[in-house]
C-alpha cells in the first residue's frame, strides 16, 4: 500500500506543468527554415519531367467517361428542343379535353416537327383508351398497368372536336393494349372514327390499333369497317427476336393475321382499305429475317410499310444494338418498292405514325376514289344507253 501511494505521488508531481517564457524567432532563423522546407518540397516534386514532354506530340493513353458500352448517338438522331406557338396551341388543346398523345407517351423525337407545323399542317398523334397499357413491350415507354382506369366515354367525341379545329385532310390514331376489355377496345376505336367522320367526312382517318389478341375476327373487322382509310399494326421487328423486343403475348405471325383480317374484313364489306406496319431496325436483326419479314407481310396484302430507328427511351428499356445508316435505310426502301409495296417510308427518324408518308398515302386514296367514282358514273351512264335504246326499239 506504502509503495503504491508512493507511486502516485511520483506520477502527480510527473504532471506539474512548466511554464516558460515565448521569445519570437529571430528574423534570420525563419527565414532559413522557411527556405529550406521550401527547397525539400521542391524536391520531392522533381519527377524529371518538363514542359516538352506535354507537347512532344507522342501518343498518350485516352480517358474514356461514361457508358462505353452503348454505341453513342449519330448527329443525325439528334433534334431540336421543341417550341413555338402551333406547338403551345396543340398542347392547350390537348389538355383542355382530357386527351393523350403517343408523341409524348413515347418520346417521339419527331414531336417538335409535327406539333410545330403551320396550320393545317401541324397534327398530333391522339392515343385512345388512355395512357396505361395492358402490355409491357421492351422498347416502348408507354406507361402499364393490369389494370387501366376505365374508358373515357366523352374520348371519342373529344377526339373528334380536337382532330376538327386542326383542320387536317389526313389524322393518325393509336391506341394502348386493353386486353382487360371484353372487345380489347375495339368499339371505342370504331366510334372515335365514325365521329371524326361526322364532324371532318373529307378527312382521311388511320388507326394503329392493337392486336386484340384472343378478342375474335369481329373486334378487328369493327375498326376495319368504321369508315377507316388505313388500318395499321406493326409487327415492330423481325420473328426471332420478336419474343425478345414485344410483349410475350404478341406474336408476328399474330400480327400477320390481324393485317389479313382487317383487309379481308373491308373487302366483303365493299369498302376500300390500306394495311400497313413498321419494323424498327437496330435491335438484332439480319439481313435475310428482314427480306423474309417483308416477303411474308407482302404475302398478307399489306400496302404499305415503315421502317425506323429504335432509340432506346430509358436506361429501363432494352439497349440499342447498332445505330443504322441512312444510307442503310435508303437500301431497305429500295428493296420494299421491289418487292411491290405502295409506298416505303423509311429513315432514321421515321415513325409508324409519322407524316412524311401521310401525304403520298392521301393522294393515293383521293386518286383511287375519284377514278372509282368516274368509273361507277361511267357505269350508270352506260346503263341509262342501254335502257334508252330498249325504250327506242320498244316504240318502233
Amino acid at each position: 500500500m506504502l509503495n503504491r501511494r508512493l507511486l502516485q505521488a511520483t506520477t502527480s508531481a510527473a504532471r506539474v506543468p512548466v511554464r516558460a517564457l515565448a521569445t519570437a524567432a529571430s528574423p534570420a532563423a525563419a527565414s532559413s527554415s522557411a527556405s529550406t522546407s521550401a527547397a525539400r518540397r521542391r524536391d520531392k516534386l522533381d519527377d524529371g519531367l518538363t514542359f516538352d514532354d506535354f507537347v512532344s506530340g507522342e501518343p498518350v493513353e485516352r480517358v474514356v467517361l461514361g457508358n462505353t458500352s452503348q454505341p453513342r448517338l449519330p448527329s443525325f438522331l439528334k433534334h431540336p428542343i421543341a417550341t413555338g406557338a402551333s406547338y403551345n396551341a396543340i398542347k392547350k388543346d390537348l389538355r383542355g379535353l382530357g386527351l393523350h398523345t403517343v408523341c409524348e407517351e413515347a418520346k417521339c423525337p419527331n414531336i417538335g416537327e409535327c406539333w410545330g407545323g403551320a396550320k393545317g399542317e401541324a397534327t398530333a398523334t391522339i392515343m385512345l383508351m388512355g395512357d396505361q397499357c395492358t402490355r409491357g413491350c421492351r422498347f416502348c415507354s408507354v406507361k402499364t398497368a393490369r389494370a387501366p382506369p376505365p374508358l373515357d366515354i366523352h374520348e371519342p367525341e373529344n377526339t373528334a372536336e380536337a382532330i376538327s379545329r386542326w383542320g387536317l385532310g389526313y389524322i393518325v390514331l393509336t391506341s394502348v393494349d386493353r386486353d382487360d376489355l371484353a372487345d380489347g377496345g375495339a368499339a371505342h376505336i370504331a366510334s372515335t372514327i365514325s365521329k371524326i367522320k361526322q364532324k371532318a367526312p373529307s378527312i382521311l382517318v388511320e388507326a394503329l390499333t392493337p392486336d386484340f389478341a384472343g378478342k375474335g375476327e369481329a373486334a378487328i373487322a369493327a375498326v376495319a369497317t368504321s369508315g377507316l382509310d388505313v388500318f395499321a399494326h406493326n409487327v415492330e421487328t423481325v420473328e426471332r427476336c420478336t419474343p425478345f423486343v414485344r410483349d410475350r403475348r404478341a406474336g408476328f405471325e399474330q400480327s400477320l393475321d390481324v393485317l389479313r383480317t382487317a383487309k379481308r374484313a373491308a373487302r366483303e364489306a365493299g369498302k376500300e382499305l390500306l394495311t400497313k406496319s413498321s419494323i424498327m431496325l437496330g435491335v438484332g436483326e439480319q439481313e435475310d429475317e428482314l427480306v423474309d419479314a417483308l416477303r411474308r407481310l407482302r404475302e398478307a396484302d399489306v400496302d404499305v410499310v415503315t421502317f425506323g430507328q429504335y432509340m432506346r427511351p430509358t436506361k429501363k428499356h432494352m439497349k440499342v444494338d447498332r445505330y443504322v445508316q441512312p444510307e442503310e435505310f435508303a437500301r431497305w426502301k429500295e428493296v420494299a418498292e421491289g418487292m411491290g409495296f405502295l409506298y416505303v417510308a423509311s429513315g432514321p427518324l421515321v415513325r409508324s405514325s409519322y407524316k412524311a408518308g401521310e401525304f403520298f398515302i392521301e393522294n393515293v386514296l383521293k386518286k383511287r376514289r375519284a377514278d372509282a367514282a368516274q368509273r361507277a358514273l361511267g357505269q350508270v351512264a352506260a346503263e341509262g344507253d342501254v335502257a334508252d335504246a330498249s325504250a327506242s326499239a320498244v316504240g318502233n
